[in-house]
């Protein structure tokens, strides 16, 4: 089978994606087809399930001229999205999305049940519950919709819905089911005991580069299907996180970072994954990233073009606000679903240009919050960075990332990293190649770099020193605003 095309699929937050690749990893065709999310209420975010296999059976529909030769596809997802489906896979309700708090509670209570020696055992990170955890939903939905719970056969993430919709086969993978598996890829009965029933509507466990299936009906049928794994994972191994050391930075609707690295240093806020395919990731995704840049180009009425001009026109060397980018609670390194945004050190010389501005600058010195927790997990010091994912189009905040970072910055050809981590799983998972790593170094090709402004580290230092201790101070403020009633009117 070498030599054969392949098909890659990211059920993302915003879009479906899907692409045919060449043997060589040139793009052939390709298919964005967004979906739509609603927010009913201030900590609900909810997208319909069935957006995503829809899309899916228009992607193939679409690739049926390029369908002979294809040899395999691969299946990626956004992760701490979770379906509540019957037995025969239909969704009864609304998918909850990763971005959703409406479990904080929940979590607060399963997670003070929970010891540090536990999840240094069960993890090998002091890794917390909160409101996006699978089990967290459980318990929410077995107390606020009884009705629901009592139906439910599966709780699944996005892939595995659609691996379903797909082949009939009903199956998951250990690295997507974050805090739910041990490190040595099982189920861990003392976490799932402690929700009453969340053992039974767990799906079975393959490795993520196993076949699933193979496609059941349509233009691809009998296509084999690898299994697949969440996007973040697969995003990272698409941006180089596929060899030793390596620091890998993938930007969408979040900033997801991660260094492939055997050493574990046991750091809170960080994700140590099991060692899947010969390879250790620690990595960690922010709350907001491009979430970010569409939060303030909306407020304006302007593109996300235009956003990134006007914070062209704001020098470095010019003051501007910190902004502190936690537009909905923060997730890594923070994990706290009650962090909030702030602009501080706004005067009457601010003006939108320079808030342009700062909106980057903060993302990124989220981003260096991150990095740094890594790095002490890991072990590593990172001088570079692979990049990759639709939030590095604009060179204007590419540069200002190289710069707050400190690190020289290495752009993908490729513009969905996701894809093209999903399409090396399906080359490896179809035999066309001997591992993940073989399989990243015939697609993969680095389009740009950016390096940064040595005369710029002093000022950048001094601004994430504040950043930090304000992430810190401001905890207890964002506690007390978010636990003022809110009267119905």
């Amino acid at each position: 089978m070498a030599g054969t095309k392949l098909i890659g699929i990211d059920v993302g937050t915003t879009a479906v994606k899907a692409a045919v690749f060449g043997p060589d990893g040139t793009v052939l065709d390709r298919l964005h087809q967004p979906h739509d999310t609603q927010r009913p209420e201030s900590a609900c975010v909810e997208q319909d399930a069935r957006d995503w296999t829809r899309a899916i059976d228009a992607a193939l529909a679409r690739f049926t001229p390029l369908m002979p030769g294809v040899g395999g596809i691969g299946l990626t997802s956004q992760v701490n999205t979770h379906v509540f489906v019957d037995a025969e896979g239909t969704p009864l309700a609304p998918a909850i999305v990763w971005q959703d708090g409406r479990a904080a509670a929940e979590a607060a209570e399963l997670d003070a049940q929970i010891s540090e020696a536990q999840r240094l055992e069960w993890w090998g990170a002091p890794m917390p519950i909160d409101a996006s955890h699978a089990l967290a939903r459980m318990l929410w939905m077995q107390r606020h919709h009884p009705e629901i719970w009592d139906k439910t056969r599966y709780v699944l993430l996005p892939k595995d819905l659609c691996l379903w919709h797909m082949t009939g086969a009903v199956v998951s993978d250990p690295l997507s089911n974050i805090g739910l598996v041990d490190l040595a890829h099982r189920h861990i009965p003392e976490v799932l005991g402690l929700v009453a029933g969340a053992a039974d509507r767990m799906a079975p466990l393959k490795p993520l580069s196993a076949l699933a299936g193979r496609v059941r009906q349509g233009p691809a049928q009998d296509i084999p299907v690898a299994n697949g794994t969440m996007d973040g994972w697969v995003g990272l191994l698409g941006c180089g996180g596929h060899r030793e050391g390596a620091a890998s930075y993938l930007s969408g609707t979040s900033e997801i970072l991660g260094i492939t690295s055997e050493a574990v240093h046991p750091t809170p806020g960080v994700i140590v994954f099991a060692e899947s395919d010969g390879l250790r990731m620690h990595a960690g995704p922010t709350q907001a990233g491009g979430a970010a840049q569409m939060w303030w180009a909306d407020l304006n009425g302007i593109s996300p073009e235009q956003m990134s001009q006007r914070a062209a026109a704001s020098p470095p060397d010019k003051p501007a606000p910190l902004f502190l980018p936690h537009l909905q609670g923060e997730r890594a390194p923070l994990w706290n679903a009650n962090a909030r945004g702030a602009f501080l050190g706004i005067d009457q010389t601010s003006d939108a240009a320079d808030l342009a501005r700062s909106v980057y600058e903060g993302v990124a010195f989220s981003v260096r919050l991150l990095l740094n927790a890594l790095e002490r997990s890991a072990q590593v010091q990172s001088t570079e960075l692979i990049c990759g994912g639709g939030g590095f189009r604009s060179d204007v905040w590419n540069q200002i990332r190289a710069n707050v970072l400190g690190r020289t910055l290495h752009r993908l050809a490729v513009t969905d990293p996701g894809l093209l981590g999903a399409a090396a799983i399906a080359r490896a998972a179809t035999g066309q190649a001997p591992d993940l790593a073989s399989a990243l170094d015939e697609l993969m090709h680095i389009d740009k770099t950016y390096r940064p402004d040595p005369a710029l580290a002093p000022l950048y230092d001094a601004q994430f020193a504040i950043f930090e201790d304000l992430t810190t101070r401001l905890a207890p403020v964002n506690d007390r605003l978010t636990a003022l009633p809110r009267p119905r009117l």
